[in-house]
């Protein structure tokens, strides 16, 4: 049976062959975030933006969004820095 311990003595290489190999496919240790850029406005756009607001009716859905854009915009902020 001269076969069988040849493949007993290959069989810790192949092992250690394949767990090298693996050792190479890792992911890598910092992934690269991408931030979007955040609009810059005017303070002429800025104010007007504030009347709009302001006319708005109390309950308007338009308001909640404008909420949830600051909340997105200070987020970007946040991943910029």
């Amino acid at each position: 049976m001269p076969k069988a311990g040849c493949s007993m003595r290959v069989l810790p290489l192949l092992v250690i062959a394949t767990l090298s190999l693996t050792a190479c496919a890792t992911a890598p240790s910092r992934p690269s975030i991408v931030c979007p850029p955040v609009a810059v406005y005017g303070s002429a756009f800025q104010s007007r933006l504030a009347d709009e607001i302001q006319r708005l009716p109390p309950g308007a859905a338009l308001e909640r969004a404008m909420l949830d854009y600051a909340r997105l915009r200070d987020q970007v902020r946040a991943c910029l820095a």
